[in-house]
């Protein structure tokens, strides 16, 4: 029996065509305002932006290190590193280069500080140096490290006659070659309807499942929801399941081999995703050794009924 469950976070007030709270990647749709920041933020931002947003964040802070750096040496009189070449450009980049190569602790021993003030800014910036890239190096180890699902889920939602009543159905898989360890599944149904003042609510129910844990799965799993008597989708033609204010919200745990710990995805489906009276097709076949092999391009495959 499909249950009607309280609110699981998401929040019962909503409005017409509102979008999820949480996108297909599991990832917040949320849009904070008037949040205060502080330093202990930082660590949690360069871990979950991308590997591109990251490497362009420290290139882009190395450059302006060297920029800040190069024009402090050209202010205090470039003569205090090495020979003026009498443009400001060219003594720019000499004093930027300087920089770099005190940044990284590299001394090619071409340029070195003379005078005190030189000496005493070289030395500064050496410190800032040592500690940033005592920082990344600590960033990359913590984004290698952090544990991470990496399940795939089909594109669409599919709707279909199945033992007697019709079912709603979707796939996944594990996108790493390692295999799923005691994998489950939480699925929860939130339906946006008008009520009798006319504001739009939010009706939860956590879905009865065919199955909603397995021991181990290395292939594909199909989850399964029988549309029957005790569904809150059975009063809903297959068109106006199609058209409906409502979302599949998917909370999956299992054991990763790969950090030795158990791991969390979230996912999103919309009712806009739903295809009826068609079927997956299948996605792994035996090859001529007798060997398993799982096509990932067919997870979200379908045939017509």
């Amino acid at each position: 029996m499909a249950r009607k469950t309280r609110d699981p976070g998401f929040g019962y007030n909503t409005k017409e065509n509102a979008k999820s709270i949480i996108n297909d990647d599991g990832g917040s749709n949320v849009n904070h305002i008037n949040r205060k920041r502080n330093i202990n933020d930082l660590y949690t931002f360069f871990v979950d932006i991308s590997w591109s947003q990251f490497f362009l964040l420290i290139i882009l802070v190395y450059t302006l290190f060297n920029v800040f750096f190069g024009l402090l040496y050209v202010a205090i009189g470039i003569e205090q590193i090495t020979k003026t070449k009498g443009t400001f450009f060219a003594d720019f980049l000499n004093g930027f280069f300087f920089s770099a190569q005190t940044l990284t602790t590299v001394g090619y021993g071409g340029i070195a500080p003379k005078g005190i003030t030189a000496n005493l800014i070289a030395a500064f910036e050496a410190m800032i140096g040592l500690l940033s890239f005592s920082f990344i190096t600590g960033l990359l180890y913590g984004r290698f490290s952090k544990p991470k699902a990496s399940l795939k889920f089909s594109k669409n939602l599919i709707i279909r006659d199945f033992k007697g009543h019709r079912a709603l159905m979707f796939r996944l898989m594990n996108s790493r070659k390692t295999v799923m360890i005691e994998p489950e599944i939480t699925v929860t149904l939130s339906i946006s309807e008008k009520d009798e003042h006319g504001e739009f609510k939010r009706r939860f129910h956590t879905l009865d499942l065919e199955r909603n844990k397995v021991m181990y799965l290395p292939t594909i799993w199909t989850i399964v929801h029988e549309i029957n008597a005790e569904s809150p989708l059975v009063t809903y033609s297959k068109e106006e399941i199609k058209n409906l204010d409502a979302h599949l919200y998917l909370l999956i745990n299992y054991h990763e081999e790969s950090f030795s710990q158990k791991v969390y995805q979230l996912h999103n489906y919309d009712f806009k995703d739903v295809l009826i009276d068609v079927k997956y097709v299948p996605s792994s076949s035996f090859d001529a050794e007798g060997f398993t092999v799982l096509d990932h391009d067919k997870l979200s495959e379908v045939e017509k009924m």
